[in-house]
């Protein structure tokens, strides 16, 4: 189970039937904003010049998750404190690197910041729902680690912010799980900062694992802050076992005093 915050939202509980609609409900949202998106994506793609259709792109899908986001706190399914994270908007290149409790937590950030190149999986790049608009926001896959590397620099250089989940999967051994080397190597490479993001959740829905069917008690709390950022590792330096340590310490005392 991943890593979870239990907390009294102070919202009561709602009907187990109201609870189901809003579930199905946000799952239609989603895909019907995503399926409007991807034809005008297909088109802007082969007409735009990459300059261009970049910033298009990933504009679009912030404001697509935000319509998202919205309509969950319509329906009162969800809560969200994300302000912390409009102090990155103009904060210029850096690597964003959060814990990962759930399949919203790109969403979530993603949400807020319109400049951010994803890595994801490389698999989602033909997905029929999220493809389009991540291709034509020249977000990066993952299936080759070197060229994944590259091209983050790249988008780095260029004045782009990047969204690398440390972890490299939702977490499954609480507070986190073991990091993966690409933050640190990506770091040293583009010379660029490392901002810490910790988001806590008062439900372990959409954690790894979650059946995606699977109704949570709702309404559900989302809360994202911002964690130490951290220099750049010089050469021979590993970024690693700091930024591990980090997450542990602040997740677990959050973790500790929540209960």
């Amino acid at each position: 189970m991943s890593n979870v915050v239990e907390r009294d939202t102070g919202l009561g509980r709602f009907p187990k039937a109201y609870a189901y609609f809003c579930l199905y409900f946000g799952l239609f949202a989603l895909a019907l904003i995503c399926l409007t998106w991807t034809p005008f994506a297909l088109v802007l793609q082969a007409l735009l010049p990459k300059q261009i259709a970049r910033p298009v792109g990933r504009r679009g899908i912030t404001y697509g998750f935000r319509l998202y986001l919205w309509i969950l706190t319509a329906v009162g399914a969800c809560r969200f404190d994300l302000s912390a994270l409009d102090r990155l908007r103009d904060a210029g290149p850096m690597i964003l690197a959060p814990n990962h409790p759930s399949l919203l937590d790109a969403v979530m950030i993603i949400s807020r910041l319109p400049n951010i190149a994803c890595i994801m999986k490389a698999e989602l790049m033909g997905n029929l729902l999220l493809g389009a608009g991540a291709r034509l926001a020249g977000y990066i896959p993952n299936k080759h680690p070197r060229a994944m590397i590259k091209a983050a620099c790249r988008d780095l250089d260029q004045g782009g912010q990047l969204l690398l989940f440390p972890e490299g999967t939702r977490t499954t051994r609480p507070p986190i799980n073991p990091l993966v080397p690409a933050t640190g190597a990506i770091a040293r490479l583009a010379e660029v900062p490392v901002q810490t993001i910790l988001i806590e959740t008062s439900s372990a829905f959409l954690a790894k694992g979650w059946p995606l069917f699977r109704c949570p008690e709702m309404p559900l709390q989302y809360r994202v802050r911002l964690g130490r950022r951290l220099d750049p590792p010089g050469k021979g330096q590993d970024l690693g076992p700091m930024l591990e340590d980090y997450f542990h310490g602040v997740l677990s005392t959050r973790q500790a005093g929540a209960r």
